[in-house]
């Protein structure tokens, strides 16, 4: 997966197992013990990938605390981004979550909002979700039709919308969603242009490896990410 996502044009990988949901025994400390040991192994292998641990974690009431106490990893374990993780079957409000996580300094970002089932019935919720501060990542794979042409009409419209701020690998395999993402930044770069295709698969994902503010999907114009160079 390693060399494919190199060959790809990836330059960095932010590693999300899941974490709370039914995957409480994933300790942030493992992840981070883990991550270590691969990127040792890349090192020592010459494979030009940094990864850096994080997590997508499925949405609990303790969330904020949990965050506080190291539980639970942020993005990159910047205590900046929290990658979330709805329930497939059903969309629920995140006012109240992202208000305690604003409280902490943490901004929380939505995987694959996409393909969660309440959203694709009435995806007008997004709009004011972004609006509450929320943030939205798009998987490549639901660019380029992998999951489906519903899936992938909804990815294109809060693309074309300019709703999302990331799109990512959301890499699980090397054969099955694999960490390709050059198909989805081309795709991307058709919907919106070619800069705001940059901010969505290359400066915003920097952006939040180095804990920095990211750029609104209206200013200009994670997974794994391309180089800046890409294109």
């Amino acid at each position: 997966m390693a060399r494919m996502a190199v060959a790809d044009g990836i330059a960095t990988i932010v590693a999300t197992p899941h974490q709370l949901g039914r995957y409480q025994k994933n300790h942030a400390r493992t992840i981070r013990d883990q991550t270590a040991r691969l990127q040792q192994l890349l090192d020592e292998q010459g494979i030009p990938l940094c990864v850096l641990p994080g997590a997508d974690v499925r949405i609990e009431s303790d969330l904020a605390r949990r965050i506080q106490n190291g539980e639970v990893l942020t993005l990159a374990d910047r205590r900046r981004y929290v990658l979330l993780e709805l329930p497939h079957e059903l969309y629920l409000p995140l006012d109240r979550l992202l208000s305690e996580l604003r409280s902490i300094g943490v901004v929380g970002v939505l995987s694959h909002p996409e393909r969660n089932l309440g959203i694709l019935r009435e995806r007008d919720v997004l709009a004011p979700l972004v609006k509450a501060g929320c943030l939205l990542q798009i998987t490549a794979g639901a660019m380029v039709g992998t999951f489906g042409p519903h899936v992938q009409k909804l990815a294109h419209w809060v693309v074309s919308q300019r709703l999302a701020h990331f799109v990512s690998t959301d890499a699980h395999g090397a054969r099955v969603r694999r960490p390709l993402l050059r198909r989805a930044f081309e795709c991307a770069a058709g919907l919106v242009g070619y800069h705001q295709a940059v901010d969505l698969c290359c400066r915003n994902p920097a952006s939040v490896v180095a804990g920095q503010t990211t750029q609104g999907p209206k200013d200009s114009g994670l997974g794994g990410w391309f180089k800046k160079r890409a294109g």
